[in-house]
């Protein structure tokens, strides 16, 4: 094959690609948790997942028209999944809140020579500045809260090897022909092959 040839090959099963390598990105990732939870390679198989999961997310929202319902669920919600697992534990809404702070008190030492002049100096500045800080951190708490509700739902190692196997089966019956999974199932071509 030529270069050429596997340019187009590549341009025309771009989901079903990136439906096969996702699904095994979250296939090694349940294999090594289950190995070993706090080995290198783990941690380096959920790093590769952050990346590609980042590029499938990206690929979803720039395709949406051109690929199936279906197939394009299960790149997100895969795509959201290898995303979320390594940064599960990280707390944003306090490092988040205290860049706000930082950049409230900054803002706040601008305002010397305008009416609100007296925000500008001392303790006001400080308080006006916790005060947005707090507020920046409780709002992002909360979407803190709800992103690592359902990142701990889909990041449960069942869940991900149902999502990876799922991928893998979308992505090998788009290459044969067969369209979705969803399709597959819902015409009964599932009961003609048992």
């Amino acid at each position: 094959m030529d270069t050429e040839s596997i340019t187009d090959f590549i341009s025309a099963h771009v989901p079903e690609i990136v439906l096969l390598i996702g699904g095994m990105i979250a296939l090694l990732i349940v294999c090594s948790y289950i190995r070993n939870a706090s080995s290198m390679a783990y941690k380096g198989l959920m790093v590769l997942g952050a990346v590609f999961g980042s590029l499938m997310v990206v690929l979803t929202v720039s395709s949406h028209t051109e690929w199936g319902t279906f197939a394009l669920a299960v790149i997100a919600i895969t795509g959201f999944t290898l995303v979320i697992r390594p940064f599960r534990e990280v707390h944003f809404a306090a490092i988040g809140a205290l860049m706000v702070m930082v950049l409230a008190y900054i803002f706040l030492g601008g305002l010397a020579e305008t009416e609100l002049g007296i925000l500008a100096d001392g303790w006001p500045r400080i308080v006006v500045a916790f005060i947005v800080g707090a507020v920046v951190y409780m709002v992002m708490n909360f979407a803190e809260s709800i992103i690592k509700l359902f990142g701990k739902l889909l990041n449960w190692w069942p869940f991900l090897l149902i999502l990876a196997l799922i991928c893998i089966a979308e992505s090998l019956l788009m290459f044969s022909g067969y369209g979705s999974l969803y399709d597959f199932i819902t015409s009964g071509q599932i009961q003609e092959i048992m």
